[in-house]
């Protein structure tokens, strides 16, 4: 349907693009801004307007201008550029055409590793269609390059049917999304829309304005070593007190036994010796109320372990990292309605729920522009068993114009 989509997207792909959070650059890596500046080379190549690329933040930014008479408001369309913390060299994705929805799909030539229905029964969603797989030794990075491959394509088409009238497009492509932090460069100021969306989404359907409330908390635990043979009574191991404060929080209040608008704790590091340990937590939650009630959990639990211990052993530094965009979105609903109703014109099942994670619109949200989530393909996503429909990615661009369209004509 679009014919160059599918060769964009394996052309990003093979991109290496993977950003870092170790890094003090922005971007965090030199391979985000080098495919920036071919993602610039190709929308001169489209031939949309006010292209510039923001050295301080890593964002590329371009316009494609209104072709309505009518004063319309302006839409933004955003995706990211890095993948994630999984292997990205030499990306070689496979085609696999007409896939008939049942049979294993072998992703690298030894067979030890497999797309299978039992594992992966989404993929049974997929009969007839075009799935591109990864090799089975890196990730797809469909999550983001499906997104910008369809804007691209969304914006391409608009170019070659200028008799579709849409208003100002803005588009940004930016960095450093999957380490959290390329949001928190964005120039609201240098991208004058009404609202923006970011195609960032998995399955065909999502539409995402609900993200947690999120915030990291380090600890230090500072032990009293000594030899185990004479320890009673002065050693303090500092492992065992951070097992002590992990348990001091609720069992069942964790990833793995949480859906839906559950919110959880959990430990992503603990390391240490006797003498010393740290550990780091990330809090979320929807609900702004609860959300502040776990952080202040893990403070008391700090202060009641420093207590028992008749020391102050155990050092809390905490943080919030992005909040919920739902609290934004819902005081001007019409965004949510205008993708949804793009999306059933196009004979599309909207799948409203909310994100357990966050998203850029996280913060561009809170920043003055309300930016909820769309679909754009990305299944099993930041590993080697990621895929993605091409159909999907097809459907992605069309709710795209659709969305410009309806906004043109005030649907």
């Amino acid at each position: 349907m679009y014919e160059n989509l599918l060769p964009r997207f394996l052309s990003y792909v093979k991109t290496q693009t993977r950003s870092n959070p170790k890094s003090d650059t922005i971007p965090s890596t030199k391979t985000q801004v080098d495919f920036a500046m071919e993602l610039k080379e190709e929308l001169h190549m489209i031939g949309l307007s006010e292209i510039y690329y923001n050295e301080e933040n890593g964002y590329l930014t371009a316009l494609l201008p209104s072709n309505s008479e009518k004063t319309v408001p302006a839409i933004g369309f955003i995706a990211h550029v890095d993948t994630a913390d999984f292997n990205a060299d030499g990306v070689s994705p496979k085609i696999v055409e007409n896939y008939d929805g049942h049979s294993d799909i072998c992703l690298d030539e030894e067979g030890a590793f497999q797309l299978t229905v039992k594992e992966f029964p989404n993929l049974k969603n997929y009969q007839g269609e075009t799935l591109i797989t990864t090799d089975g030794t890196t990730l797809l990075g469909s999550d983001d390059k499906s997104g910008i491959a369809e804007i691209m394509t969304a914006m391409e088409y608009f170019i070659e049917h200028p008799e579709v009238k849409h208003g100002d497009v803005y588009l940004a492509f930016g960095p450093d999304e999957e380490i959290g932090t390329g949001a928190d460069h964005f120039d609201v100021e240098k991208f004058p829309v009404d609202f923006a969306y970011t195609m960032d989404g998995g399955p065909l359907g999502e539409l995402e304005y609900e993200t947690f409330n999120a915030a990291e908390v380090n600890l230090t635990i500072q032990g009293k070593n000594v030899h185990p043979g004479t320890a009673k009574n002065i050693m303090v191991n500092a492992l065992q007190v951070a097992i002590d404060y992990h348990n001091m929080l609720p069992a069942e209040e964790v990833p793995e036994k949480t859906e839906g608008y559950e919110g959880f704790y959990h430990l992503c590091e603990l390391n240490g010796t006797p003498d010393e340990a740290t550990m780091q937590y990330i809090i979320r939650d929807h609900d702004k109320k609860t959300f502040e009630t776990r952080k202040q959990l893990m403070k008391e639990n700090q202060e009641q372990l420093n207590k028992t211990l008749g020391a102050e052993r155990i050092s809390l530094e905490m943080h919030d990292e992005y909040y919920n965009m739902g609290e934004i979105i819902k005081k001007d609903f019409h965004i949510i309605e205008l993708a949804k109703e793009a999306m059933e014109d196009l004979g599309i099942t909207p799948i409203i729920e909310p994100v357990r994670g966050g998203t850029d619109g996280s913060k561009i949200s809170f920043m003055g522009i309300p930016t909820p989530n769309i679909f754009a393909g990305a299944e099993n996503m930041h590993g080697r068993y990621e895929f993605v429909s091409l159909q999907t990615m097809e459907k992605a661009v069309s709710v795209i114009i659709r969305i410009c369209e309806r906004n043109e004509k005030h649907l």
